[in-house]
């Protein structure tokens, strides 16, 4: 039988995470000295890629098992621009985003050397570019802030007689914000919007 000690074995030195959610991500968001002051540095993803193509990000991608999510940043940056992990200075991690319940994103700050600008190569299959834009400019243009609501889809089946409640029970619903930045040519958004608009935020 399960005593009390088998939950003290199970849960000592737990450390929580966000239930249900199996699938983690990080990026890093590529700060550097550019020709306009502070800027930050962003891709956009390879046409090529089936998920996402065309669209503006930050180098990142899924934190693989054993890894810690700074470490993936880090490696995705490598593998994707080729700047080596060791020419980019992590200021901090910036909050996680939790998307709709599916996955988890982990942000880091991090300032990346002229040396490891000058090694910059993105990787022809998975980036089509890169751009630089001034923090100063995205100081001085806050995006338009759009919403979508998040309405819940009960199934037919549900049970709502065994759980001693009637149909027409009232699901709580939700909001999503997107955030557009203007940017010319490349309008920066989604949940690469949200990581800078907080970062903004925080900097005003």
């Amino acid at each position: 039988a399960m005593t009390l000690s088998d939950f003290r074995a199970r849960w000592a030195g737990h450390v929580p995470g966000i239930q249900d959610v199996k699938q983690q991500y990080a990026v890093l968001v590529p700060l550097m000295d550019g020709p306009e002051g502070p800027s930050l540095l962003f891709e956009v993803r390879a046409s090529t890629l089936a998920h996402q193509p065309g669209e503006v990000c930050f180098p990142g991608g899924r934190v693989e098992p054993g890894e810690s999510p700074q470490d993936c940043a880090l490696r995705e940056t490598f593998e994707e621009l080729a700047i080596p992990p060791g020419e980019v200075e992590l200021i901090a991690p910036l909050d996680r985003l939790v998307q709709q319940g599916k996955f988890v994103m982990h942000p880091f700050l991090g300032i990346v050397s002229p040396a490891g600008m000058a090694a910059m190569t993105p990787s022809p299959a998975e980036v089509d570019s890169t751009f630089l834009v001034p923090v100063e400019w995205l100081l001085a243009h806050p995006p338009q802030v759009y919403s979508y609501e998040l309405r819940p889809q009960v199934a037919p089946d549900f049970p709502y007689d065994s759980i001693g409640f009637p149909r027409g029970y009232r699901w709580r619903s939700g909001e999503t914000t997107v955030p557009v930045y203007a940017w010319p040519d490349r309008p920066i958004w989604g949940l690469t919007g949200r990581i800078v608009r907080h970062l903004m935020e925080e900097m005003a």
